[in-house]
């Protein structure tokens, strides 16, 4: 990868800069195994990457709900999360997720941590762009708060109203607050919808990371680049 054309590096968090995809599976294997009726088919792995992996928190309630002809009341944000409307499953989705995250904690792939000091070593500037209303307790858990100036997450895009991945909007908008132009800065992406949300937003260059989902799954969706490891990305030259 030629990083001469490139002015800024926009990731997502969960499985590109920290293994928090496994945290949150498993938050929605336990959301799910226990929500969904027994006459419908059963909760697997597949489901987390084909609906939820790199949406928003309530697109996903509703995309798993919609593979099984499923419906439920919207309710409102600050639903308990015993309620059995979208946002009140979603919130006990939440409620999982941080018990394991509190109890485990987290660290960074030791490889996307190489390239950020690389990246930051040459001046190319970065930023965050996450689904999850939780990016910022995930970095700060990581210690890797002070590597992001610029982190769009689900807050963010729910105060703003910019659309979820796979829009581009978020991403376009953290662009537009480090400064550079779409066409000047890389997307890197470990889920389907966020490819597509970077090549929907005409980046210079889409990287997939394949943590699971495959490397030709993200290719279809828009990827320039597939590697495994963060440190791939960084010259050997």
């Amino acid at each position: 990868m030629d990083w001469r054309s490139v002015d800024a590096a926009l990731f997502d968090l969960d499985g590109v800069i920290t293994p928090t995809a496994e945290v949150h599976l498993r938050a929605w294997a336990e959301l799910f195994t226990a929500a969904l009726p027994p006459d419908v088919a059963p909760w697997s792995d597949a489901d987390y990457f084909a609906h939820v992996d790199g949406r928003q928190r309530s697109d996903g309630v509703r995309a798993v709900l919609a593979s099984r002809g499923l419906t439920l009341p919207e309710g409102d944000p600050d639903d308990p999360p015993g309620a059995r409307t979208v946002h009140g499953l979603g919130n006990r989705k939440n409620d999982a997720f941080l018990t394991v995250l509190h109890r485990d904690g987290i660290a960074g792939y030791p490889g996307s941590v190489r390239l950020l000091d690389w990246l930051a070593g040459r001046g190319i500037r970065v930023g965050l762009v996450s689904s999850s209303r939780n990016a910022r307790a995930v970095l700060g858990a990581a210690g890797l708060a002070d590597r992001f100036p610029v982190v769009v997450d689900g807050l963010v895009a729910a105060e703003l109203e910019l659309a979820g991945k796979p829009a581009p909007d978020t991403y376009r908008y953290a662009a537009r607050l480090l400064g550079v132009p779409e066409r000047r800065a890389v997307v890197v992406e470990d889920a389907v919808s966020g490819v597509a949300a970077g090549r929907a937003g005409g980046f210079a260059l889409v990287v997939g990371v394949d943590r699971g989902v495959g490397e030709p799954a993200l290719r279809e969706a828009g990827a320039d680049i597939v590697v495994t490891d963060l440190a791939d990305l960084i010259p050997t030259a």
